[in-house]
């Protein structure tokens, strides 16, 4: 049991029990007698009460008798009901859990099950990072109907899940929650409505709250199938929602919203079973201020004529997904059409910029569908996010989420939208079991990533770019410490928050087992087709590191000989920290100039006559941000040596967001006290977290920036996203590390 959740005892006689639930019963039905005589609502008067056809605005009336959840203080404590104050004693530590009680108005039909709360849960065995039961019920589909109220900076209104039973035992449904009010829940059969009991626990760190609904049972036939409808509202400091005002939007008219659920946030943006081991279809409404635009990880269905400054979108998701990729973006957007198959949306003034940087997102899904199958989600939108967002992208179905920091004017940078292209194979329709197989999504990924590089560019390409990812790996580990539990490929998250353990691992060091195979087994003329083969096998499902394990064996048992086979190490790869267990080679080709203007920096002293911009005239902004990359891994440069590369080459006034960071960082290293402010400015207008958190690490590292790192990082703290404000907080050793 997590701390908070209720418990009740079942190990005492089965009498006692039965006599337990008469005598809850009995006292239940005295207090609503009393209350209905003491309450009586006015002839006339309208009684307030969650509804499945939208969430009133108006406050009950006071004369007015409310449903189910009248019972509950605001902090969700019962009061004044007899019956709903013996559960909540009964049930809850009085820390923050708290029961609604139960109505029956089937008249005889149905009996509850699980009156009390399972007592014997050791929780779900597939997913350490879950508090819900898909192993009882299972989710297939979500219905939502929500209100985007930016006054109040929530979402309200309800969610509807199709549930599917999983035991012969009597169940209840457990869904995980973090931050949600829950007004009412509702069993739907046609137009009826049945109130459910429910329980909401007490919230348990980053893991949330565990949200229980008693499920009724039908004497004949056992209900097998259900709908259950949560009314519900989040909460303003939602980790999963960012909410900005006008003034933190291109345009300062508008506010904004956009929501990250991975890894274990879409709990706090609706009660859901979040874990990826879970997939279901969506649909869903949702109602914004009229001039707004809403899109969502699926189709569009078009939006409903405005109503009293309102406006209602529709969407549809046909494919099944984990709770982890349902998106909601709402702001002041336009879009450019840039594919057959592909719009990209953004603010106003960035639109055509967005445009001109992605024109070869078409070029990129056909050379994906060659590599990995047909492409199955129809569309393949783009939206670029406002600069808090904390990532290059997030490959939402439907509608990759990208970075500002991508529009660098020379599409330069737009591997990451092959990046995301990839996971609508590796991911979106392979998915990890659970947050501990993360390289599943992410080193797959990478891998597809790279190869459709090597197709559009050629194959010394995707090497280079590999030489460039295996020095981020390499930082990464020795950032961590080489026997850092979560520079294993395979950690454990057992009481640890995933958002912890993200970083390049699961991307550089599971690409790196992939790249090693494809050599093993004689290149990629032999490998392709296996890639190819684990996606259709497991296509709409989920998997572990196990299971591919199996698969490859299995797939080269028959061609590969014995020895080979027998040679992959995969508990070093699997289990063993630190570094890959074997030495990888790349071509290096485009990096040799690279390491030679990089060699010609180090050995030259103080004389810097025989330097010139022709130096990297003809390098690629690639190759620019490998020279810099491999002076990151020398001794710090001198103030005086990094003012002559400034003077020579101008990497200050680069709009490449990729090579100023190494830039950047360079100066912040070799102690240039002059560069402070700039570096300051650009991790606090470009909050992805590749960016601002080594910055702000290589600050705080030096004495004379360490205290206007923490005193920056206070002043923008409420303008970031939830996970970069935490894992800055983090780094800045002002919460304390995992």
């Amino acid at each position: 049991m997590q701390q908070g959740d209720a418990v009740y005892k079942t190990d005492g006689l089965v009498i006692s029990r039965l006599l337990s639930v008469l005598l809850i019963s009995i006292i239940y039905f005295l207090a609503c007698v009393f209350i209905s005589s003491a309450r009586q609502v006015p002839a006339g008067s309208q009684c307030y009460q969650p509804n499945r056809n939208g969430i009133s605005n108006q406050a009950p009336p006071p004369d007015c008798q409310v449903a189910q959840p009248a019972h509950m203080t605001a902090s969700g404590h019962a009061e004044g009901n007899p019956a709903a104050k013996y559960l909540t004693d009964l049930h809850s530590d009085d820390e923050g859990g708290s029961v609604a009680p139960w109505t029956n108005d089937s008249e005889g039909e149905d009996d509850m099950a699980n009156q009390e709360l399972t007592g014997n849960d050791a929780g779900f065995a597939d997913d350490c990072s879950t508090l819900s039961r898909p192993d009882w019920w299972s989710t297939k589909h979500i219905h939502f109907k929500l209100e985007v109220d930016f006054t109040n900076s929530v979402l309200k209104g309800f969610v509807e899940l199709t549930v599917v039973k999983q035991t012969s035992e009597d169940a209840n449904l457990v869904l995980d929650s973090r931050d949600i009010t829950v007004d009412r829940v509702t069993l739907l059969d046609g137009n009826h409505e049945q109130d459910l009991p429910f329980i909401m626990g007490k919230k348990a760190d980053f893991m949330g709250a565990r949200l229980e609904i008693v499920m009724p049972i039908k004497k004949a036939p056992a209900m097998d199938s259900a709908i259950v409808c949560v009314y519900y509202s989040t909460s303003p400091n939602s980790t999963g929602l960012v909410w900005l005002k006008p003034e933190q939007t291109a345009g300062r008219t508008d506010p904004y919203l956009y929501s990250h659920s991975e890894a274990i946030h879409a709990r706090s943006i609706f009660p859901c079973q979040d874990t990826p081991s879970v997939k279901a279809t969506y649909t869903a409404e949702v109602t914004v201020p009229e001039g707004l635009t809403v899109l969502m990880s699926a189709v569009g269905g078009g939006k409903e004529p405005s109503v009293a400054g309102q406006t209602t979108y529709r969407f549809k998701q046909k494919v099944p997904i984990p709770s982890y990729l349902v998106a909601i973006a709402v702001g002041k957007l336009d879009s450019r059409k840039i594919g057959p198959r592909s719009h990209v949306w953004s603010e106003p003034s960035l639109v055509d910029r967005a445009a001109f940087e992605f024109a070869e997102t078409e070029e990129m899904l056909a050379t994906a569908e060659s590599l990995a199958g047909p492409y199955v989600w129809g569309v393949y939108d783009i939206l670029v996010l406002p600069p808090s967002f904390p990532f290059g992208g997030m490959e939402n179905p439907c509608l990759t989420f990208l970075t500002p920091t991508l529009l660098a004017g020379d599409r330069s940078l737009a591997n990451v939208v092959a990046h995301e292209i990839a996971h609508s194979w590796t991911g979106n329709l392979v998915t990890n079991l659970n947050w501990e197989h993360f390289w599943l999504n992410e080193g797959f990924t990478t891998f597809l990533e790279r190869k459709i590089k090597g197709k559009m560019l050629g194959e010394e390409h995707r090497q280079f770019a590999a030489i460039e990812g295996l020095k981020g790996l390499q930082q990464e580990i020795m950032t961590r410490g080489v026997e850092h539990d979560f520079t294993k490929l395979i950690p454990n998250l057992k009481n640890a928050d995933p958002d912890d353990a993200f970083g390049t691992v699961p991307y550089e060091k599971g690409h790196s087992l992939l790249y090693y195979l494809e050599t093993l087994v004689g290149g990629a003329e032999k490998f392709n087709p296996c890639l190819k083969a684990w996606i259709e096998k497991y296509q709409y499902k989920t998997a572990t590191s196990f299971d591919f394990q199996k698969f490859f064996v299995d797939y080269f048992g028959k061609t590969l000989a014995p020895d080979v086979l027998n040679s992959v190490d995969w508990e070093a790869w699997f289990h063993k920290p630190g570094f890959p267990p074997v030495d990888l080679h790349y071509d290096e080709s485009l990096g040799k100039e690279c390491t030679a203007l990089r060699e010609r920096w180090t050995s030259c002293g103080s004389d810097y006559s025989k330097f010139s911009n022709k130096d990297v005239a003809e390098f690629s902004p690639a190759q620019k941000m490998e020279f810099l990359a491999q002076l990151l891994l020398e001794p710090p440069l001198s103030v005086e040596t990094l003012r002559a590369l400034d003077k020579i080459y101008d990497f200050s006034a680069t709009q490449n967001a990729e090579i100023k960071f190494r830039w950047l960082r360079l100066c912040i290293r070799g102690q240039w006290e002059d560069m402070i402010p700039q570096a300051l400015a650009f991790a606090v207008e470009y909050q992805r977290m590749k960016f601002c958190r080594p910055i702000f690490r290589d600050l705080y590292a030096w004495d004379k920036s360490k205290d206007i790192a923490v005193a920056t990082y206070k002043k923008y703290q409420h303008t970031m996203a939830f996970i970069t404000a935490n894992q800055l907080a983090k780094d800045l050793n002002l919460v304390e590390k995992a």
